[in-house]
Parts: structure tokens; C-alpha cells; sequence
């Protein structure tokens, strides 16, 4: 007999059997479906590689940067961008800035390839069992995602992301991919990168900020909007909150620093202060804004990083702004009361908020609105305006003060006492601080302005103009205000109206005289004359601006007194081509109409072109550009434009070997005679001194300078020059209307000259204007031009070039073509000068 337990060994042989080959089927079934699986993926990952952008741009990445603006002394002036960034190399930014974000948004950074499978299972975890929303994306896929690809919610740009992340990560350094990311990353605000954010919430560089706000903008990136620092303000404290826990979790700060951090009940939340408001440089900086997209086209000039250094002297353009709104504000005055700006219901305990609703000009401080709470004998209670806080709430201090009828006495009428008549209760008005000028300092005669303690009735002037301050050696623009308030409106009277001159254009008539053969002694008639203008029009008779007639007179006379006759003379024994193209060489006129009415300034030009031709006659006669920008660097710090009134032909070289000193030449061409130059600035001096614009005297100092006046006193100018500084003003109405028969450039323009010039050289010594060699400074009598006699109470100095005299005792009128209103024909012939 077999024994018993031979068939046992066959069952299990079988079992085995059958398992090995249920094994096996299940082992070529995994195969399969690893093979199918593996297929798949590669299909998937080969169809969505196809279309893939190229990463490799990353390495040419120049992200848009935001071009900045400032002034001579380095502060901020504006900032002209598309997006609002500051593109900062990873080694400027501080550790524990970088830590934030990696505990917010990818601890595992420096660990993975570009995907976090953990982050992946852990975020699959809690949207599948939990039901919570959580994703798992690196900083090196939002990296792919916010250069490369869009923002769609699709699965697949999820796949097109992860496949870039891991190519990336292939192909650039972990701190490439995060300087990248820092520098990228939207933060709300309009802010571009962790430096512009820090800006924009904080007010701070990067290197100044705490543990607290560092967790705050490391909060940002998933949902800006969903933690505004003053809408949401409790959701974003909570976020920053977790920030600092994952923060202390990860051990990038100490247990201090998290106490110290958490402590923090607010978010310091802090916005700059634009730099224009600072220096009231709006128009300025539109200005420098505008060449700018001249120069380089707009993509660049917003998106290329571009550093400007500009002229603007931040101390200077203050003392414009502050001169010319009070000339404005002066002639305004004048014109009467025009009523309030609009009414209000005082009597509501919210009065602050509905005052707060009303629009005000940015740039009117330290102008403030007011309503009229009530009104008794002893003047108006006022309600200020309240501030507005960065947190969007107003000012919980509710200022009130008094108006007193004395502070309102240019709007009163004639015989009212109170303010009963002018104001009523509820009435939006705008009040200015009335400053307490201390006694003027004996050796600046500069008043210093104390604190202002009360306040007047103001009105937001009709009338407009503008100044401009020029450097007249090199056409730099010190300082330029184009306009009483430019969110008024932004139309720039110094360099966008075009204007008539009127007899500031006269010193160009003269100096054209000078510079071909006549004398500041030479003598022209100053009696009626006709034109006949041919072509059928109607006979020309120009006037003076008194309409007396006052006979032979010298040059000198005719400039200082700004006598319309005598210049016409003259212009038409010049000859007005010539005339014209010396206009060309000042860089006034383009191509001046070459008939006489353009003597007496009828062509019209802007204030900075006719700064600019004042400019070249107080620099010894050199012609000059007039620039706002000294130079402009890209956004790697190379220099790639730079205004120069100077060429140094050297100046390139690298290294020293033994060879000359660089040799700085004068690239500015001679436009007219440095004598000339010097015997007009001479002529114009006496206009302070003697003529139409006394009032700049005030200054205690040496200036030349000419006024004008248009027809119907539609225009009223007056520019001024010191030996170092050239300050024009116009006023005017933007649609040319009469200002009133009694203004005129000495009364209306001249004293806002005069006004910034006491400020702006308080601190300077007075010095005179330079005389260049081979001048001859003999005594005339200025009303004869002949040589003065002992004791003649009419004698100066007068300057003459080296080979010219004043005659004797003697001399002829020049008279000129044309009729002296009798009927009697004037020959034209030169007399003895």
C-alpha cells in the first residue's frame, strides 16, 4: 500500500501552483497597468509639453520696473509706472523677509524638485476628507505660473505648471527661482514685489521691517484683497497671526520674537507720502514725465526702471509755489468775492463727514476748507475740514475756529462791519493761515515766517500763470510751477501756453541793436509815427502806455521805461529780419514773423523759451538749453544720458599715464557779444532801479530785469535775473480776457519775482553782475547820452564797448521812415550815437 500522505503532497504542489500563477497574473496585470498607466502620463505629459512656453526666457527676465524721479538733492519726486515695483537682487532682501514666505507658502522650497508630493498628499487629504480648500502649489510653480503661463483655474494649466516647475528646477538655482518669485509676486495696492509693498503698506525699505509686517506681506499672495489692511483689517490680522505660528513652527524666529509679534494688535499700516506733494512739483514732474516718453518712448520710460536725477531744487520750488499762488491770490482778491463753494446742513452732528465728502485740491496745503457753524458780531465759527487717515476714518478731532470780519476785510463791501452780509450758516468756504512774520533779519532782509496761529478768508483764484527759475550758466530749471493747482487742471502755463510778450520781448530788439553798432547812449525819437502795413491793410499807429510822446531819448531811457514808439523805430533801422533771426539764436522764436508789431512782442511763445533767451544775456551772451534733467540712469545703474553744457574731450580715459590734465570745454555757442550782453543787462538794471519794475528793488540786491504788458492787459510778465539766477512770471487768464486797465507786468508780475527772490537768496551774498574785459564805464547824462558834466545830478555810469564813445555835448535824432503825425515825411538816416 502507498503510504497515506503521498496525496497530500500532490494538493499542496497544486495549491502552490495556483497561487504562483495567480501571482504572476496579477504581477502582469500590475505591469500592464503601470505600463498603461506610465503611457498615459506620458501622453499626457508629451501632448501638454508640446505647447509649453520657452523657461528658458527666465534667464532674459527684465521684469517691468517702475521708473523713479528725483530731485537735484536725491529725494523722491514721483514715480511713473505701469505696475508699481522695485526689482530687488535676493541679497538685499533681508533673511527674515525671505523666512516669512517660506513658512507662509513653501517650507519645503529648498528641499523638492519643483513639486512637494507631501504638499500634494496633504492638500488632496483635506479637500477630499475634510472638505477644506487647500492647494499645494510651490513657490516654483507660481514662479512658472506668473511668468509663463495665465491665471485660468483649469486642470490643464495645473499639468502645464507642474511640468515647468520641474523643468525650472533643472535649470535654475533655488535662489534664482525665489529672487524671481520676491520680485514678481502681486501684494495688492498695486504693488509688484515684496520692496514696492513695503513701500506702499508701510511706508519702510525692506531692511527696516519687523517680524509682524514681514508675516503680514508673506500673508498676501493667496487673496491681496481678501486682507486689506483697513477693510479686513481682523481677517488680515488673523492671517499675519498664522504667519508668525508657521514662522516659529519652522524656527526661522525665537519664542521671544513670536511674543514680541503676536503682541502687535495692528498692522501698522502706514502709506507714503507722495514726494510731489512734499515739494508741490506736480507740474514738474509731468513735465520731466513727458521728455521722457520723447526721449525713450512710453513702454520704457513706465516699465525700464529708469532713474532720473532732474534740476529741481526741492528749497526753491517752494518758495515759487508760495510766491506765485499769492501773486494770484492778491490780484484775485482784488476782483472781489465770488461767494462760497456750496452749502451744507451745519447744523447735522455729522457735519465733519459731509465736509469731509466734498472734493479739495491736493496740492492747496496749507489751504483748508471750512463751513460756517455760526455767525455773531464778533465773526464766523468755523468748522475745519477734517484730515483723512490712513484708516479711511476722519480726523476725531473736530477743529473749529474764529474768522474775524478784519480777516475778511478784501471781500467786505464798503461800510459793512460783519460778516453777516458776505457769509451765511452753512456756507463752504476756503480759509488760509494767516502767518505772523517775525522783524526781517538785518543782513538777508528776509522775513521769517512764524507759525500761523489764525486764519483768513480765501478763494480759489480764476486767474492763472506760472513761474520758472533757471540756472543761467548751464539752462538748468531750478525750480517750476505751471499753474495755481494742477489737479485744477494740468495744463502747464510755463511750458504749454503760448503767449505775446509784449515789451519783454524789447531787451531782444535792443540787444540785436547793440550787438550791430549803436550804444546804450544812442538817441531815438520818441514821437508818433504811421506805418503803412501794405497789402490794403489799415495804417499801423502804435501808442505808448501812457499816450504822451516824450521826444529824443537814449536807448537806456527806451528800455527802462519801456517806450512802444522808440522801439518801433528802432526795430525798422535794425531791420526785423535781423531782428527775427537773432530771436532764432535766444531760442524765443522758431521763425518770427519778420514785420514791426513783432517788436513790441506780438508773436506769441512760452514763458520757459523767453526765460531761457533772459538766460543767455545774463551768462555773458552763450546759448543755453533749458533742461529739467541732469541725468538718467537705466535700470542697472548705467548712466545713459547726461546734460552738459560743458565737453570734457579726456574725460573718457581709464587710466593715468602722465598725460594733460582733461581739458573741460565750452560746448555753448556765443549767440551775441559778451559786451553786449553786459551794456543790456546795464539797460535793464536801470528798469529796477528807475523804470517799470521798481518794486523788485525790495531785494537789496543787484538785478536786471523787463516787464510786459500786452493789449488790453491780457497778459502781464516780468522776468527777472540776478548774476546766477534767471525767475519769469506770467499771469494771465487762460482764455485771454482783460485783467483790468491798470495791470500790468511791474504791478501784478514783478512782485512774485521779487517775493521768491527775498526767499530764495535770503542766505546769499549780494553780489554784482560780472563786467568783461575791455567795457568802459564813462559818466553820461542818461537823458542826453552826452558826456555828463561836474555835478550833473542826471549822470551814470554807462558802459561802452572798447571802440565806441559818448559824444561830447551834441547829438542827432534818428527819427526814422514814416510820418510823425503832422503830415510831414521822417527821413530815415542814421544819427550820431
Amino acid at each position: 500500500m502507498a503510504p497515506p500522505y503521498l496525496p497530500r503532497k500532490k494538493k499542496r504542489k497544486a495549491q502552490r501552483s495556483v497561487l504562483i500563477r495567480f501571482l504572476g497574473f496579477m504581477f502582469a496585470a500590475v505591469v500592464v497597468v503601470f505600463l498603461l498607466g506610465a503611457g498615459v502620463v506620458g501622453a499626457v505629459l508629451w501632448t501638454y509639453s508640446k505647447d509649453l512656453p520657452d523657461y528658458e526666457v527666465l534667464a532674459k527676465y527684465e521684469p517691468p520696473v517702475m521708473t523713479r524721479v528725483h530731485a537735484g538733492d536725491g529725494s523722491l519726486i514721483a514715480e511713473y509706472a505701469r505696475e508699481k515695483r522695485i526689482f530687488v537682487p535676493l541679497n538685499a532682501i533681508p533673511k527674515r523677509l525671505i523666512n516669512a514666505f517660506l513658512a507662509a507658502e513653501d517650507h519645503n522650497f529648498y528641499a523638492h524638485g519643483g513639486i512637494d508630493y507631501t504638499g500634494v498628499a496633504r492638500a488632496v487629504y483635506n479637500n477630499v476628507m475634510k472638505g477644506r480648500k487647500e492647494g499645494a502649489s510651490t513657490i516654483t510653480q507660481q514662479v512658472a505660473k506668473n511668468f509663463l503661463l495665465t491665471n485660468e483655474q483649469s486642470f490643464e494649466r495645473k499639468i502645464k505648471e507642474a511640468i515647468l516647475a520641474v523643468r525650472i528646477e533643472q535649470t535654475y538655482s533655488k535662489d534664482k527661482i525665489l529672487e524671481l518669485y520676491l520680485n514678481e509676486i502681486y501684494l495688492g495696492l498695486g504693488s509688484y514685489g515684496v520692496a514696492a509693498a513695503s513701500l506702499n503698506y508701510f511706508g519702510k525699505e525692506l531692511r527696516d521691517l519687523t517680524v509682524d509686517e514681514s508675516a503680514y506681506l508673506a500673508a498676501l499672495p493667496k487673496k491681496p484683497s481678501k486682507y486689506h489692511p483697513i477693510k479686513d483689517a481682523k481677517e488680515a490680522l488673523i492671517r499675519r497671526n498664522w504667519v508668525i505660528g508657521q514662522m516659529l513652527d519652522n524656527s526661522y524666529i525665537s519664542k521671544a520674537e513670536f511674543d514680541g509679534a503676536i503682541s502687535q494688535r495692528t498692522l501698522n499700516y502706514n502709506p507714503p507720502v507722495s514726494g510731489t506733494q512734499t515739494f508741490a512739483a506736480e507740474f514738474f514732474a509731468e513735465d520731466v514725465r513727458r521728455e521722457l516718453i520723447n526721449m525713450y518712448g512710453e513702454e520704457k520710460s513706465l516699465t525700464g526702471g529708469l532713474s532720473v536725477r532732474t534740476t529741481l531744487d526741492p528749497r526753491f520750488q517752494k518758495f515759487a509755489k508760495k510766491a506765485l499762488v499769492g501773486g494770484l491770490t492778491r490780484y484775485d482778491r482784488s476782483r472781489g468775492w465770488r461767494g462760497a463753494v456750496k452749502q451744507i446742513d451745519p447744523a447735522a452732528s455729522e457735519w465733519g463727514a459731509q465736509l469731509a465728502a466734498v472734493d479739495v485740491f491736493q496740492d492747496i496745503d496749507p489751504w483748508r476748507m471750512a463751513v460756517v457753524l455760526e455767525l455773531g458780531e464778533g465773526g464766523a465759527r468755523l468748522g475745519l475740514r477734517p484730515n483723512k487717515l490712513v484708516t479711511g476714518a476722519l480726523d476725531p478731532e473736530r477743529q473749529e475756529v474764529l474768522l474775524a470780519p478784519e480777516d475778511a476785510k478784501w471781500a467786505l463791501k464798503k461800510g459793512s462791519k460783519g460778516l453777516g452780509g458776505l457769509l451765511t450758516v452753512g456756507d463752504i468756504i476756503y480759509v488760509a493761515p494767516k502767518a505772523k512774520p517775525k522783524p526781517a533779519n538785518k543782513d538777508t532782509k528776509a522775513a521769517v515766517e512764524a507759525p500761523a496761529t489764525e486764519w483768513e478768508l480765501t478763494q480759489i483764484p480764476q486767474v492763472e500763470g506760472a513761474i520758472v527759475v533757471m540756472d543761467p550758466h548751464t539752462g538748468r530749471v531750478l525750480a517750476l510751477v505751471g499753474g495755481f493747482s494742477f489737479y485744477a487742471s494740468q495744463f502747464d502755463r510755463a511750458t504749454q501756453a503760448r503767449r505775446q510778450p509784449g515789451s519783454a520781448f524789447k531787451p531782444f530788439v535792443y540787444a540785436t541793436a547793440l550787438d550791430n553798432g549803436y550804444t546804450p547812449s544812442t538817441v531815438i525819437l520818441d514821437a508818433p509815427i504811421t506805418i503803412d502795413q501794405g497789402n490794403g491793410q489799415d495804417l499801423w499807429k502804435p501808442e505808448n502806455y501812457s499816450g504822451k510822446f516824450y521826444g529824443p531819448s537814449t536807448l537806456r531811457t527806451g528800455i527802462e521805461f519801456s517806450r512802444n514808439l522808440m522801439t518801433v523805430r528802432l526795430a525798422q533801422d535794425v531791420g526785423m529780419p535781423l531782428i527775427s533771426e537773432y530771436s532764432r539764436r535766444f531760442g524765443i522764436y522758431d521763425n518770427l514773423m519778420p514785420v514791426l508789431s513783432m517788436a513790441l512782442g506780438a508773436g506769441e511763445t512760452s514763458l520757459m523759451r523767453l526765460t531761457t533767451g533772459y538766460a543767455v544775456i545774463a551768462n555773458g551772451g552763450r546759448q543755453v538749453q533749458a533742461t529739467l534733467i541732469d541725468r538718467i540712469q537705466d535700470r542697472n545703474g548705467k548712466t545713459i544720458w547726461r546734460h552738459d553744457a560743458r565737453e570734457c574731450v579726456q574725460c573718457a580715459e581709464t587710466t593715468w599715464a602722465d598725460q594733460e590734465e582733461p581739458d573741460l570745454q565750452d560746448a555753448r555757442k556765443q549767440v551775441i557779444d559778451p559786451h553786449t550782453a553786459y551794456q543790456i543787462t546795464s539797460m535793464m538794471e536801470g528798469v529796477v532801479e528807475r523804470g517799470t519794475a521798481t518794486v523788485v528793488k525790495e531785494t537789496g540786491r543787484p538785478v536786471a530785469g523787463k516787464t510786459g504788458t500786452t493789449n488790453e492787459a491780457k497778459d502781464a510778465w516780468f522776468v527777472g535775473y540776478t548774476p546766477d539766477m534767471v525767475v519769469g512770471v506770467f499771469i494771465g487768464y487762460d482764455n485771454p480776457q482783460s485783467m483790468g486797465d491798470s495791470t500790468t507786468g511791474g504791478a501784478l508780475a514783478a512782485p512774485i519775482v521779487k517775493e521768491f527772490m527775498v526767499d530764495a537768496l535770503a542766505n546769499e551774498t549780494a553780489v554784482p553782475f560780472r563786467i568783461p574785459p575791455g567795457i568802459k564805464l564813462v559818466r553820461i547824462n542818461r537823458r542826453t547820452g552826452a558826456r555828463a558834466s561836474s555835478g550833473d545830478p542826471d549822470a551814470i555810469l554807462e558802459a561802452f564797448k572798447p571802440d565806441t564813445d559818448p559824444p561830447d555835448t551834441s547829438y542827432t535824432v534818428w527819427g526814422g521812415a514814416g510820418s510823425d503825425g503832422s503830415g510831414d515825411t521822417i527821413g530815415t538816416g542814421n544819427g550820431v550815437y
